[in-house]
């Protein structure tokens, strides 16, 4: 007789989640768990409510109905940092890194804060400190460590997508919401920067949400792909299952058609 398969742990679950602003519905019922270790994509049309849900999740927007939980905890009146410190990593459309500082600099501030230490730019590590050699091996890991001196805000739209994904592997987070990575990036740097978020998966063995309109990039990395349409999730199922979904083809792929 087969032993019994255990549950498999959620890391990300949202319950019931609403969000209104000034009367206007912006999210309705979402509801999604997400397990643990798993790639899932976000899909839907332009205000669909993709980034609003990340939002929610990282603790920028809070909601006005439902819950978010982490790892089974309730989360939803978390601060954003206290969500960084639990494990919660994220990227956004447009680049949060600080362009005045070294491409080094930059993933050393978040090896550093990670390991306990100070977070301050004021505070210039010894060149042997631990957060600068993690800082170089992950910039090695994403293929600019040749480029650790240069100014982030001087290097290519594409290596600053690199970069925030060695930010993040510097990082402890096990759960990683990656907001339209390719977005700007040259078709040239888009197969780099793929093999940078699989490279990254690997080695953290983290969970990872990642919204996403080049559907066949993220349909090439994703398990499972949750569609929204005006502020709900439609659709949650594998890849090929959603792609075929009648309902999805009419609310998603025919009004993008």
């Amino acid at each position: 007789m087969n032993a019994p398969v255990p549950p498999v742990e959620s890391a990300i679950r949202v319950e019931s989640l609403g969000l209104q602003i000034g009367g206007a519905t912006i999210l309705k019922d979402v509801q999604l768990d997400v397990a643990a270790g798993s790639f899932v994509g976000v899909i839907g049309p332009n205000g669909a409510g993709k980034t609003t849900l990340f939002n929610v999740i990282s603790g920028l927007v809070k909601p006005t109905a439902g819950r978010v939980l982490m790892h089974g905890e309730d989360i939803t009146s978390m601060s954003v940092p206290a969500r960084a410190r639990a494990g919660l990593g994220r990227t956004f459309q447009t680049s949060s890194l600080f362009p005045q500082l070294s491409v080094l600099e930059n993933v050393r501030l978040a090896a550093q804060a990670a390991r306990g230490g100070s977070g301050s730019l004021l505070h210039f590590p010894r060149r042997a400190d631990q957060a600068v050699e993690i800082a170089h091996e992950k910039l090695r890991t994403v293929g600019l460590d040749h480029k650790a001196r240069a100014l982030a805000g001087d290097i290519s739209h594409g290596d600053k997508r690199k970069l925030e994904i060695a930010v993040i592997l510097a990082t402890k987070a096990d759960i990683v919401l990656l907001d339209e990575p390719m977005a700007g990036v040259a078709s040239g740097d888009v197969a780099g920067l793929v093999d940078n978020i699989r490279t990254m998966q690997a080695d953290k063995a983290c969970t990872v949400l990642m919204v996403e309109h080049h559907l066949e990039v993220l349909l090439g990395l994703v398990e499972k792909v949750a569609v929204m349409y005006f502020g709900s999730i439609i659709a949650y199922d594998t890849p090929q299952k959603v792609m075929e979904d009648p309902v999805v083809q009419q609310a998603y792929l025919g009004s993008a058609a």
